[in-house]
């Protein structure tokens, strides 16, 4: 008896690397998100394919950059449609894949897991199952408590009907660090607002840190029972964050566009704590971002990226990354062979790992700000800023998107699916050890 002959699907699943399988799940989902924004439902106005595969592609890579105006643009549907692609693209396709799976009763198979692992940017197969079903329970305690926080502030404003979806909308775009809003000048009216500035930026740290961080805080012992990576991430978030507001604070103390028009000290530091904060991961803005100066504007460009953590819903080269560089410095500073960290020897695959990615990060940047100086013009800390949020899948602009062409448009694109996919994909292939079939006799180089 004859065995079926597998089907092309199941025959290309087989020979594709599993990030590539990944990437054109993306892309499938950003092309279905574009034509669903396209229907008249959507919007209150007619937009362009353009307009509608650029919103899609910010929303699945949580993003946030926008060529038209969400609040004025996008009908409550075509809101939904956004609030729905980043809730898949911030928690990963092959979660919520896995999650139907098992509800179905449907053991994890090996592909599966293949999948999963990475698209949640794992080493291992172990726990995945046991990791998904605490990512939706992460994700649903925090965004549901979120909302109903939010609605304390949104509701006064706006009604009961409209302040409750505004609230749901934000706490899903805050939690997956999307950036995106309702409202057409951001938070900007909820500067000042205690409710808004406590519960946003606690969401979008919770869902930058990434979910196996979140799980180790509140399974294991303070510290002492931390994995290396916790500490790491932990570490690296508090200096990233007090150096954020800190440093937003004094370069904007005495900028009238920012700070400088409030008059207590008071409100002035709320509101760099909730800039400062937003700018690594998130991309929600409380003031003006075309205001900054342009020393606060290169501050936020390394911010954003470095971005947030692995296995999180934000972008960027990952705190980790970062950590492990400047790890490898200092012990090449130090004249040591082996990179340590809290006691801890870190692989000299890590560190390749960490190099090879931080070499990528620098060729898109520096390649998209180059294809945009010729193709666009204008100022130089417009365009590196729009690709440093881009890259980092942040979302800040200084309303340099809206006026972008049609070339400039794709390059944005490329730029957020690189940096919210390129890394994963990358990973894979460096992870993909080959043992070489010759050897060569070991040659000088000199460096420096």
């Amino acid at each position: 008896m004859k065995r079926p002959r597998p089907s092309a699907l199941r025959r290309w699943l087989a020979r594709t690397p599993p990030p590539a399988v990944l990437a054109v799940g993306y892309l499938t989902l950003i092309a279905v998100g574009g034509l669903l924004l396209m229907l008249p439902p959507m919007t209150h106005t007619p937009i362009t394919l353009s307009d509608a595969l650029f919103t899609s592609t910010s929303a699945v890579t949580v993003t946030g950059l926008n060529v038209v105006d969400t609040e004025l643009v996008y009908a409550f549907w075509g809101q939904l449609v956004i609030a729905v692609l980043i809730q898949l693209g911030g928690l990963g396709l092959m979660t919520f894949a896995v999650l139907i799976w098992s509800a179905l009763g449907r053991p994890l198979g090996i592909t599966q897991g293949t999948y999963l692992r990475e698209d949640l940017n794992q080493t291992s197969y172990g726990k995945l199952t046991r990791l998904v079903w605490t990512i939706l329970r992460i994700v649903v305690m925090a965004e549901g408590a979120g909302a109903m926080l939010l609605c304390l502030s949104f509701m006064p404003h706006h009604g009961l009907g409209p302040g409750l979806w505004h609230a749901i909308f934000h706490s899903v775009s805050a939690f997956n660090n999307a950036g995106f809003s309702t409202f057409s000048p951001g938070l900007t009216g909820y500067a000042l607002d205690p409710v808004v500035n406590v519960v946003i930026p606690v969401l979008f740290i919770a869902g930058g840190i990434g979910y196996v961080v979140i799980a180790d805080l509140y399974q294991r012992a303070f510290w002492r029972g931390w994995s290396l990576h916790t500490r790491m991430m932990m570490v690296g978030t508090a200096i990233l964050i007090v150096g954020g507001v800190a440093m937003t604070a004094i370069l904007e103390w005495d900028n009238p566009n920012t700070l400088a028009q409030y008059h207590s000290i008071t409100a002035r530091l709320t509101v760099a704590w909730f800039q400062g904060v937003t700018t690594r991961t998130a991309g929600f803005n409380s003031t003006d971002i075309a205001g900054l100066e342009e020393s606060t504007s290169f501050m936020y460009m390394i911010l954003m990226i470095i971005g947030a953590g692995p296995t999180s819903t934000g972008g960027g080269l990952k705190v980790t990354t970062v950590f492990v560089m400047l790890l490898a410095t200092w012990a090449f500073l130090r004249r040591r062979t082996e990179v340590t960290g809290f006691g801890r020897s870190i692989p000299l695959g890590d560190v390749l790992k960490a190099m090879a990615l931080m070499a990528m990060a620098s060729a898109v940047i520096v390649t998209a700000i180059f294809l945009l100086l010729i193709s666009e013009g204008g100022d130089f800390v417009d365009i590196a800023f729009e690709v440093s949020s881009a890259f980092g899948t942040v979302g800040l602009s200084r309303a340099y998107t809206p006026e972008l062409s049609e070339f400039g448009r794709a390059v944005i694109m490329v730029v957020m699916f690189l940096g919210r996919v390129g890394p994963l994909t990358l990973g894979f292939f460096l992870a993909t050890r080959m043992v070489p079939r010759v050897r060569y006799p070991a040659g000088q180089v000199h460096l420096g």
